[in-house]
């Protein structure tokens, strides 16, 4: 990765930061997007090994934000190699505990970013690969979108479309050589899931998965970093399950 710049969105934290230390151990210059949490990013930014990094805020859910991070990576950076499309948010509305107003606010809130958000960012940084020959990205995804998500119809939803829309940009993309895959995670080993993690619901959520544990960010890291590698073209359009098997249902 020595020298490609990569862009990773949502990296103040979990995985988008492991992700973010990856690269940049491996020689890459990382552009740390984040939207609220500015001292999380100040502190991915500052634990990135080389140099050359650099800190970006938008806000994903307003395309204008979308459109200026891009433009924003581009003229500082000069170029985007890898795009990891991996912001996103969780709201509970389970559909028979939320007002109409919960419901309707949790769904234009989770869409606006998990979808429409990337979509934005992965348009903008395909023109940008276009002109400079190529480029991969690499959207973040969920088990959620097979699984259902009963807490949380509207990011389970969120999640399909981030596959078809993977899938689609796949097939229109590759003349260009851009490449485009989607992961779809489960429950990961993050500061953020610990809670739950080591709360009384820790069995439960263990026993979601054959192997009898969650991710770790450093798997869903590992396999960032594969498809980001030279010698993936083949697998764009898939879809990696990295969740322990816990989306297969018995």
């Amino acid at each position: 990765m020595k020298d490609r710049v990569v862009l990773i969105t949502g990296a103040s934290r979990g995985i988008g930061q492991c992700a973010a230390r990856m690269f940049a151990a491996d020689g890459g210059r990382v552009a740390v997007h984040y939207n609220s949490n500015k001292k999380s990013a100040e502190e991915t930014i500052a634990s990135l090994p080389g140099k050359g990094h650099a800190l970006f805020q938008a806000d994903l859910s307003l395309k204008a934000e979308a459109k200026r991070l891009v433009d924003e990576v581009t003229g500082q950076m000069k170029r985007i190699d890898v795009l990891v499309n991996n912001a996103g948010l969780w709201i509970d509305h389970n559909p028979a505990l939320t007002t109409f107003d919960e419901w309707a606010s949790a769904w234009e809130k989770t869409i606006g970013t998990n979808l429409l958000g990337a979509a934005n960012v992965a348009h903008g940084a395909a023109q940008v690969m276009m002109k400079q020959g190529g480029g991969r990205i690499i959207n973040i995804s969920s088990r959620g979108a097979f699984r259902g998500e009963p807490d949380g119809p509207a990011y389970g939803a969120s999640k399909a479309g981030m596959n078809a829309m993977s899938q689609s940009m796949a097939k229109a993309l590759a003349p260009h050589n851009i490449y485009v895959f989607a992961i779809a995670p489960g429950w990961v080993d993050t500061d953020m899931a610990r809670p739950l993690l080591e709360g009384p619901g820790r069995n439960d959520i263990l026993a979601q998965s054959p192997m009898n544990r969650v991710a770790t960010p450093e798997e869903i890291g590992r396999t960032i970093m594969f498809l980001a590698s030279d010698g993936t073209d083949a697998l764009t359009g898939c879809i990696i399950d990295v969740n322990c098997a816990s989306y297969l249902r018995t």
